[in-house]
């Protein structure tokens, strides 16, 4: 049985008992017959159900978004506002799906040549907990409306999430077999990218599960897209406005209870403003309202799960034992750990080279524009990086030096349904939402006509 827990009170919520065999052959022919039939409807035909699925979204936000904040502890306002952002994914994709997709011409020797864009089957989705609507949709929709199907294996502890996508799917009226959530533990995934009726598959998740999807993937010649841990950097020059990026480096780090891949993890200042920037950081972190989950005041949950805070926890005393100084915070109570500063962190320490998912950061100080560069691209990680100056030609001229999948000024990484998402390094390969994204499943064809004289 896979078992659905609160982590803020420890009660079980819901248990669901896991596919067997034959039940996931089953859903696997769903997907594979249903395919014949999907990828010949027409993008409108595919646009009004997306549509559908963006009003079902926005008309029972209240209903996912409890279930959401009571599975994983995500504060009740950014649960709603997740799936709101999901809606939106939809209405994006049902609008700019056909445009994306549409054939290209190229001007060649022949008489006529072009490119098409077609579906390729059924993708596997493998989805993590801490945004459980959100990486699933980004995922669903462009994937949907390119005329694919999708199977979904969510993480554990969110299946009532994972349930409640299926049933916005079928609320909205898409036929059978178009999305399909498998109840199922991590044990049967190898199995199922190595089916044939399974295209490709797409993980967000973690180094060690990024690395096994894609081998198994590889072995099998299936595409994989992955969206893997970041690090990303939060870095102040000494011209930046210290008002706005301390409000916005609070939400960077502390929305979601820090528990986002691209969330600013390592904050890096020069030392000339490290003061003043420091006082109204730390003033405005202690104001964070910790409570109940499903209360609207509270800011900063618990974690997902009591082991993460544990892990995070060890990862500040490490940090402390080599020569870092807690500012702020640092006590756990189960799965709630207080939000955290830590001073004085160097490259050699847990809280600088690890992933931190939770509400933790360590400040670490730079002298020169290029120590400040050197120490972000450090990172094995390369999902995103936050510069804040006044300066935008300044700017301009060191965006190409950032390793990084993004770079955003003055303002804090986030993902876009207009925009390519997705790292480099061991933060992942491929891109996810926008014309990139959709582009990913789906079959660049070459057509090239020649006729005899």
């Amino acid at each position: 049985m896979i078992e659905s827990k609160n982590p803020y009170t420890g009660e079980v919520l819901e248990k669901f008992k896991e596919l067997t065999k034959t039940e996931i052959d089953d859903a696997l022919d769903k997907a594979d017959s249903r395919f014949k039939n999907w990828r010949k409807t027409s993008f409108k035909e595919r646009a009004d159900l997306m549509n559908n699925a963006a009003a079902e979204l926005k008309k029972n936000k209240q209903e996912y978004a409890r279930d959401m904040s009571l599975e994983m502890g995500k504060p009740i306002t950014q649960a709603i506002a997740e799936i709101e952002k999901c809606a939106w994914a939809c209405e994006y994709y049902a609008k700019n799906a056909e445009k994306h997709l549409s054939r290209k011409n190229i001007k060649t020797d022949a008489a006529k040549s072009y490119v098409n864009y077609e579906p390729i089957g059924v993708v596997l989705a493998i989805m993590p907990w801490n945004y459980p609507f959100w990486q699933v949709f980004r995922f669903a929709a462009p994937a949907l409306m390119a005329g694919n199907i999708g199977v979904l294996k969510h993480a554990s502890n969110v299946m009532r999430s994972a349930n409640n996508i299926q049933k916005v799917f079928q609320r909205a009226g898409f036929p059978e077999g178009c999305f399909q959530n498998l109840v199922l533990g991590s044990s049967k995934i190898e199995d199922i990218i190595k089916d044939p009726r399974i295209k490709a598959v797409t993980l967000t998740g973690s180094k060690p599960a990024g690395a096994a999807v894609a081998s198994t993937a590889g072995g099998e010649i299936k595409k994989s897209v992955l969206e893997l841990g970041g690090s990303n950097a939060l870095v102040i020059f000494k011209d930046a406005d210290i008002a706005k990026s301390v409000s916005t480096c609070v939400q960077a780090r502390f929305q979601n209870t820090g528990q986002s891949c691209i969330a600013g993890k390592r904050l890096i200042i020069h030392d000339s403003i490290v003061d003043e920037f420091m006082e109204e950081f730390v003033k405005q972190v202690r104001e964070l309202k910790s409570g109940d989950p499903l209360d609207e005041e509270t800011f900063i949950g618990t974690l997902a799960r009591e082991d993460l805070a544990v892990d995070l926890e060890k990862q500040i005393q490490d940090s402390v034992k080599a020569g870092a100084e807690i500012i702020l915070g640092g006590k756990r109570n189960r799965a709630y750990l207080e939000p955290t500063i830590l001073n004085g962190v160097t490259p050699e320490m847990s809280m600088f080279k690890e992933e931190t998912f939770g509400p933790a950061i360590g400040v670490t100080t730079f002298h020169e524009d290029k120590e400040a560069i050197e120490l972000v691209n450090i990172s094995d990680f390369g999902l995103g990086v936050s510069i804040f100056t006044k300066d935008m030609d300044f700017a301009e001229k060191i965006v190409p030096e950032f390793e990084d999948g993004a770079v955003f000024v003055n303002e804090l990484v986030k993902s876009d349904p207009r925009l390519p998402f997705g790292g480099t390094k061991t933060s992942g390969y491929g891109r996810e939402l926008s014309e990139d994204g959709i582009q990913e499943f789906v079959n660049k064809k070459t057509v090239y006509f020649k006729y005899n004289k």
